[in-house]
């Protein structure tokens, strides 16, 4: 796994299995990999990833069955598409607009672009 300097590993971590949450590689109510085989996996420290899966589960996304291991939660999904879309709101789309603003780009211009992106992940 690539990282980006900008964002705690950990969160970057939490980040992709999220996105394994969401795309149905890992199933509600499912089992996830184990601290170890998920560190072995993306070639980080055990410690890493356990601070990753301590953040999934403060968020409910995961839980623990002691013992046995980490599962998704019921509703993860769900959860991780409400909070990942406030995140968005708050977080980038002022920025988003500053930019159009600043380049002169209209909403019609960005509406195009959007039915055409729109169009070929349809494809």
């Amino acid at each position: 796994m690539n990282f980006k300097e900008s964002r705690a590993i950990y969160l970057q971590i939490a980040d992709r299995i999220c996105d394994d949450i969401l795309l149905g590689q890992y199933e509600e109510e499912g089992r996830i990999p184990s601290v170890r085989e998920y560190a072995s996996i993306v070639e980080v420290n055990a410690n890493t990833v356990m601070r990753s899966y301590e953040y999934l589960q403060s968020q409910e996304v995961i839980y623990n069955k002691r013992g046995i291991g980490f599962f998704v939660a019921s509703g993860a999904k769900m959860l991780i598409h409400s909070l990942r879309k406030e995140q968005f709101l708050k977080e980038e789309v002022g920025s988003f607009f500053r930019q159009l603003y600043t380049l002169g780009i209209s909403i019609k211009e960005i509406e195009k672009m959007y039915y055409e992106f729109i169009q070929r992940q349809n494809q």
